[in-house]
């Protein structure tokens, strides 16, 4: 009967750290998709949370439910989307870009912890960490596949946005 016991306990630990795991991989991929388009994650967890997806009802973040927020942040994820085709668009590995990927990317990691009930801390490092990770990895993407593919820019910055819009729409939909 004690063989039982451990049997069902250590089961039921493992799907607890499997459930942990696949929650910050979440948290890594919603970060990642925020290095590519920095307004589109933000701007798909209001969404969610429109749709019920997401609870933040009573939390620091209940202002992502308003119609507002989803909004302003719905018509600034466009126009980064037709912002990003233009010549003269700041590369996201500069500065400002950057420091705003990181900043919305904790801001997703956080709105997802927040919803899940759960600690915030981790999350946000990771989605900060994932948020580095699409910045720098779409950015050497991008240019390799423009420089040595001979891809036409705007085609690869057309497949970044579904990407963008299709993976995070994705994530929320599964917390």
């Amino acid at each position: 009967m004690q063989y039982f016991c451990y049997v069902k306990v250590r089961a039921s630990r493992e799907r607890r750290i499997a459930t942990i795991m696949t929650f910050l991989l979440f948290c890594l991929l919603l970060g990642s998709l925020t290095g590519l388009r920095s307004l589109t994650a933000p701007a798909v967890v209001c969404w969610a949370a429109n749709l019920g997806w997401l609870d933040f009802a009573g939390t620091k973040l209940a202002f992502l439910d308003r119609p507002v927020t989803l909004i302003v942040l719905t018509v600034l994820a466009a126009i980064e989307l037709i912002a990003d085709k233009l010549p003269k668009t700041p590369a996201r590995t500069a500065p400002p870009g950057l420091i705003a990927r990181i900043v919305l990317g904790c801001l997703c990691g956080v709105a997802l912890a927040t919803s899940a009930g759960r600690n915030l801390l981790v999350p946000s490092i990771v989605a900060v960490v994932g948020a580095l990770i699409g910045t720098f990895v779409g950015y050497k993407t991008r240019h390799t596949l423009v420089l040595r593919a001979h891809a036409p820019d705007f085609a690869v910055a057309l497949t970044e946005d579904v990407i963008a819009v299709a993976g995070s729409l994705l994530i929320v939909s599964h917390i």
